[in-house]
């Protein structure tokens, strides 16, 4: 039996900007860009996420063809979606977005998972289940991935990152119920410090993760940028170091971290529905190890140009 680790959400194409180079053109999308993460550090995965029958479109699939991720979606008749990047001076990327987020509805994108899983006869189980960002937030799509979670919650482990974008959903209260609803069926949340200060714009961010991990969560991280990181389990929480690095840009450095940190807990044998149990009671050694592991993987990915995250090997 193979195991396979499942995203979806959204695949679009970044344009990054800047006042000193070049325009670039580059294949990204928070959720896509976590599942190129992951078959990079050699975790079997699917992605399932919509894109066009265009130059973009064609641009995405031989991406997620390159590295090795399975497609669950054709190509349909709507345009690629678009995120451009304006980079400020440090790096740091600010979005602008023009896409589309749709999904055939949840029976027949179940159907399609299965076909995927079904593939040649062989047998294969969906272990983990990734989501977040404009995908459990912009419709109609967001309402086929919370019912997907809804279906497949009993039998895998779930993440969530909620990668906001508040120039795409701008309602704080709208974007906050549903982070939270999100956050009920998680096993596993990462969110930036950007991510809780908008979505909560009075309240410490150790409280918010406090809070959320006694929502369901077994593990809520906070990334600050060049600062540490905060994780809270049921031991409480903690503070870990990030890895040093000279930053050429940010653009994907937090999918990275959530690759990573997912693969290194399922090398411990914490995803999955039947080790929810003891990823409940991570110790704090083992929340430490996996900590260090995404912080390497965020690291050597803003140490270079683009959502461009590290193989196994690079890892070590």
């Amino acid at each position: 039996m193979t195991d396979y680790v499942g995203v979806i959400g959204e695949a679009l194409v970044d344009v990054v900007l800047s006042d000193t180079a070049t325009p670039r053109v580059h294949v990204g999308g928070s959720p896509l860009n976590v599942a190129v993460g992951l078959a990079r550090l050699g975790e079997n995965v699917f992605f399932a996420g919509r894109y066009g029958r265009d130059d973009y479109g064609t641009m995405v699939r031989e991406h997620l063809d390159r590295n090795g991720v399975n497609t669950v979606l054709d190509p349909d008749g709507l345009p690629t979606s678009v995120a451009t990047a304006r980079l400020d001076p440090t790096g740091v990327a600010h979005y602008e977005f023009d896409l589309d987020w749709s999904l055939p509805d949840p029976d027949e994108t179940a159907r399609l998972v299965r076909a995927v899983l079904d593939k040649d006869g062989r047998a294969r189980t969906l272990k983990h289940l990734h989501t977040g960002s404009i995908a459990t937030m912009l419709e109609p799509g967001a309402s086929t991935v919370m019912e997907l979670l809804t279906t497949l919650e009993p039998d895998v482990t779930l993440s969530y990152d909620p990668n906001c974008r508040p120039s795409i959903v701008p309602d704080r209260i709208t974007a906050r119920r549903r982070a939270e609803e999100s956050v009920a069926f998680a096993d596993i949340v990462h969110a930036s410090d950007e991510d809780l200060a908008w979505l909560y714009p009075d309240r410490a961010l150790e409280d918010v993760i406090v809070e959320w991990q006694r929502i369901e969560p077994a593990m809520v991280v906070v990334t600050r940028g060049e600062a540490s990181l905060l994780c809270a389990t049921a031991a409480g929480v903690t503070e870990h170091p990030v890895t040093p690095v000279e930053v050429a840009d940010t653009v994907g450095a937090g999918d990275s971290f959530t690759a990573a940190l997912l693969v290194a807990l399922k090398d411990r044998g914490l995803l999955g529905a039947e080790n929810r149990g003891a990823l409940r009671t991570i110790s704090p050694e083992d929340t430490t190890a996996v900590l260090a592991y995404a912080a390497r993987a965020a690291a050597i990915t803003s140490s270079r140009l683009g959502a461009d995250p590290p193989t196994r090997d690079e890892l070590g």
